[in-house]
């Protein structure tokens, strides 16, 4: 079995792990970032950013994303493609086991593996991903400009989502399966006074529709359980997200499953450090994640250098 060593290990190459892969290289420190898929993360899916400060022309998350790569690579991080199948806490050292059969040796961990979307779980979403049901509004939906569209959730996300589509079709229809919306109140007026988007509360979608694309769904009334068909052309999901801690399942989580850490982003075990969305924040933002990719970085270190 290969063995590879670094002073740290960073899981996850989105904005998050990419900035803590310059700045730990910029610390003299030999780097490995391992991602699984694409570096960049969920900003591969950012149709425009253009509220990066600095960075007032808007660009593709794929551009940004990119050269966030190229610049981690040419202060001397590597970044490898792999899954982490587990880590091993050791004295003064972890041990990452590859998928490809390697390992990994550091004496620090930075934790940005991120949070995925979570699934309704309902007939037709999985058969119909990519195809109408999307789970990212800047992503896909430029392709329904015009068309009849379906914004599931209650939140801060779905709210916004759902104005950004909004300015994009006159025909959004936002259903939320409780009564009154979880988001900031203040959203959530300025969704229910958009005359661009239908609000029905107490109504959730329990099966999409469709041929070769998504053409109607089953909408439920949760109060009295009837159901009745909507035609729709597409289904966006914004129903909060998974954090991804699988390969710290001791760390301290929030109730929410994020991972709880202190303003230096160390984690509650000593040597791993969390960065980016799989965090317990307040606000979850490239930017965010950048920063703290950086102070992740910087403290560990600081923790190599006193500890280890």
């Amino acid at each position: 079995m290969a063995q590879l060593e670094a002073d740290l290990l960073i899981l996850g190459a989105g904005p998050a792990g990419l900035s803590a892969a310059q700045y730990g290289s910029r610390a003299n420190l030999k780097v490995l970032a391992i991602e699984q898929l694409s570096p960049g993360g969920q900003a591969l899916s950012i149709d425009k950013l253009e509220n990066y400060p600095g960075d007032p022309t808007p660009r593709s998350g794929f551009d940004f994303a990119e050269d966030m790569h190229r610049q981690a690579e040419n202060f001397g991080a590597k970044i490898l493609s792999d899954a982490v199948l587990s880590l091993k806490n050791e004295k003064n050292s972890f041990t990452a086991v590859l998928g490809s059969g390697g390992e990994i040796k550091a004496r620090a961990v930075i934790l940005a593996t991120g949070a995925t979307h979570r699934t309704l779980g309902i007939p037709g979403e999985a058969e119909f991903n990519g195809r109408g049901v999307s789970y990212c509004a800047s992503c896909d939906g430029p392709f329904f400009k015009g068309k009849r569209i379906l914004v599931v959730g209650g939140g801060d996300a779905a709210c916004d989502e759902a104005r950004f589509l909004a300015f994009l079709s006159d025909r959004v229809l936002l259903v939320h399966r409780r009564d009154k919306f979880r988001a900031q109140k203040s959203l959530a007026e300025r969704v229910l006074h958009d005359p661009r988007i239908e609000v029905r509360l107490n109504t959730s979608p329990v099966k999409i529709l469709g041929d070769k694309q998504v053409n109607a769904v089953i909408l439920e009334n949760t109060a009295d359980h009837t159901q009745y068909e909507e035609p729709v052309n597409a289904v966006f999901i914004f129903v909060g997200t998974t954090p991804q801690t699988s390969l710290v399942p001791d760390a301290e989580k929030d109730e929410a499953g994020y991972i709880v850490t202190d303003q230096r982003m160390a984690s509650s075990i000593p040597g791993i450090f969390v960065a980016g969305d799989v965090r317990a924040s307040p606000f979850r933002q490239v930017v965010v994640a950048a920063a703290e990719g950086a102070i992740a970085a910087h403290c560990a270190a600081e923790y190599i250098e006193n500890f280890c």
